[in-house]
């Protein structure tokens, strides 16, 4: 793939300053009809593993792709009409990375194989392979001329923190994607695919961490495993869970770092240890997603009929001094000011 700067192909200019994560993407497009599926298959090869691929679209395969490279995971987001591969042993042979992948398909239909398992392929659940062992996969779409997309996620062995015996379990198996930690770390990958462009270049080596403890934590929990784990893979996986509850909640005005402790088994001094060393304590995080809803709320032009205080009260705020004030400090204007900024452009 040819690096481009995030946000190039959306219209999102690169910032002047900072640096933002690069991304790799590539389409079939531009290629006359006849050179695109071959173009596909150099494509898998170099920027996941060496696979066996055919398609019932082949004749003109019409696809696109786009890879984060974070340090140690990589991940990628495939759009295609329909997929079936198959890494054999002479496949294997030849180039062995010694990968694990994830997969989650954003619709569509299938299955995939490996270690005499098989287990469906679709949209509430991720497949785990290993590319050391042969394996098999198929990707269909359902009732619709929509192209099929899949989100990917490479992790070298060396770096799960998983014995190699207990991600074996796994194999080919359905693992939640809408559920607990895998809905978590399905939604991590969505945004970050989606919107690389929102991050720095030195973002990268800790959303490389996060990807990781939170892999470990989906596959550890399918397993029950989760002592297998070194202390900080689990301490990130119970922050993420925590966080992703303080914004289910964030509407909730009785929401508060005692109510996230009590929701979560812990108590307040456990839950701000557990925040200790991050880039925000628990009320810091709580009043930071408020106010952004509010942002983006005052912005919105479906919601102009609602006064400012009536925005704040959505999030949770119920003073409207104190939201002025955090809201000003937050952004360097009054809510009105924003609102009238965002009506005027």
């Amino acid at each position: 793939m040819d690096a481009v700067p995030a946000g190039a192909d959306n219209g999102v200019p690169p910032k002047e300053v900072t640096v933002i994560l690069a991304v790799a993407s590539v389409d079939t497009a531009g290629l006359p009809p006849a050179e695109r599926f071959d173009f596909w298959q150099d494509v898998v090869a170099r920027e996941s593993v060496a696979a066996r691929i055919s398609s019932a679209h082949a004749a003109d395969f019409a696809a696109s792709a786009r890879a984060v490279d974070l340090g140690v995971v990589r991940l990628g987001a495939w759009r295609y009409p329909s997929l079936e591969l198959a890494r054999t042993p002479r496949l294997i042979r030849s180039s062995d990375p010694e990968l694990y992948q994830l997969a989650l398909p954003l619709n569509g239909h299938g299955v995939v194989s490996q270690q005499r398992r098989s287990g469906r392929l679709g949209p509430s659940g991720f497949a785990l392979i290993d590319t050391v062992r042969p394996h098999g996969s198929r990707h269909a779409p359902d009732r619709t001329a929509a192209p099929l997309e899949t989100l990917t996620v490479l992790v070298p062995h060396r770096a799960l923190p998983l014995p190699p015996h207990r991600a074996a379990a796994l194999l080919a198996a359905p693992i939640p994607a809408d559920a607990g930690m895998g809905a978590l770390l399905a939604g991590f990958l969505r945004r970050l695919v989606a919107h690389p462009e929102q991050y720095a270049a030195a973002d990268a080596p800790r959303l490389d961490r996060i990807a990781l403890d939170l892999i470990a934590g989906t596959l550890a929990g399918q397993v029950e495993a989760e002592r297998d784990l070194p202390v900080e893979v689990r301490i990130t996986g119970l922050r993420a869970r925590v966080e992703a509850w303080i914004r289910e909640h964030l509407a909730d005005p009785g929401l508060t770092p005692a109510a996230a402790a009590e929701a979560h088994h812990l108590s307040v001094r456990a839950l701000h240890r557990l925040f200790e060393g991050g880039d925000t304590s628990v009320a810091a995080l709580i009043r930071t997603a408020r106010l952004d809803r509010c942002f983006r709320d005052l912005a919105d032009p479906r919601l102009r009929h609602l006064a400012v205080h009536q925005v704040a009260a959505r999030w949770g705020f119920r003073d409207r001094a104190h939201f002025s004030r955090a809201f000003r400090a937050a952004y360097g204007l009054s809510p009105r000011e924003h609102r009238a900024r965002s009506i005027r452009t």
